[in-house]
């Protein structure tokens, strides 16, 4: 495997602090509909909150189970989606609401974490951060074996189906990576905040091709975090989900995609009916540019 890879992260929280200086440390984790696992997320970040972490922010993306309680109880800030930039009205997407968090926090540097994980390791945090805080990286990728229910392996059937056939084909420099739709990550505000995001699940991807754009291969970086259990999502809905994935990488790559809407087939009695699923494909603009305009 190439690329800045660290298969067994060891830096020491004494290290990563004092490398960290005067910088800035948020972590976000996106949710909707979680109050089953967010709660735990939370709770394996907050010790780290006052040292390493500066901000623990939960941005809710308009859940009507008890997400936002939960998550305020465990100890995380709660921001709504639609109380960051209010005059634009929020879109679906997973995307959407990690853009939004951009203008809800201040770190230097921001931490992603998805909040359906399921006993996550409080290691995490600090394993992304190790590359950058020590390295002059603006990316990096958590990677991870995903058991998908009881089995050992087979989590991740996007990223195995689409995602990664893709990036192998068009953006090989790339294939290095190990979870390019893995939704632990962390990035610099710099580049985050300079980028376009994709609305939907097409943003994990779409950010990999961004940053190996503006700062190439080198600027990128992956930690080995181990297991990642979540919840798997039916086969039903991987097809939208792929959908935003190849659209994303297609558009990144300068080639047009015709249609926004996914024929799918459903059987009903003895026929199959085709079922037209409209699928999001627009970006966010760079965040920056829209703080700019509201000042």
């Amino acid at each position: 495997m190439i690329g800045n890879t660290w298969q067994r992260p060891q830096w020491t929280l004494a290290e990563l602090l004092r490398c960290k200086g005067s910088r800035t440390v948020s972590v976000v984790l996106p949710a909707l509909d979680e109050e089953a696992t967010v709660g735990g997320v939370v709770a394996a970040v907050r010790p780290l909150v006052g040292g390493l972490v500066d901000e623990l922010v939960v941005v809710d993306s308009g859940s009507v189970d008890r997400t936002v309680e939960v998550a305020a109880s465990a100890g995380a800030r709660v921001v709504r989606r639609t109380d960051v930039l209010p005059d634009l009205p929020p879109w679906p997407g997973k995307g959407e609401v990690l853009w939004r968090s951009l203008a809800a926090t201040t770190g230097d540097v921001v931490v992603f974490l998805d909040s359906d994980l399921v006993d996550p390791d409080p290691g995490y945090v600090p394993a992304l951060l190790g590359p950058l805080l020590t390295r002059d990286v603006h990316l990096v990728k958590g990677f991870y074996r995903r058991p998908l229910g009881q089995g050992a392996t087979g989590g991740g059937r996007v990223t195995e189906l689409a995602a990664r056939p893709l990036l192998n084909a068009l953006r090989p420099e790339l294939s290095w990576v190990v979870q390019p739709l893995g939704g632990e990550y962390a990035g610099t505000r710099e580049f985050l905040e300079s980028v376009p995001f994709a609305a939907g699940y097409g943003v994990e991807v779409g950010l990999l091709l961004d940053a190996a754009d503006r700062f190439g291969p080198a600027g990128i970086a992956q930690v080995n975090l181990g297991v990642r259990r979540h919840r798997n999502r039916p086969l039903d809905e991987l097809g939208p989900m792929s959908s935003q994935v190849v659209g994303t990488v297609l558009r990144r790559l300068g080639v047009p995609v015709a249609s926004d809407t996914l024929t799918r087939f459903v059987p009903v009695a003895d026929e199959w009916l085709p079922k037209p699923v409209d699928v999001l494909m627009a970006d966010r603009p760079p965040m920056r540019s829209v703080l700019q305009r509201s000042r």
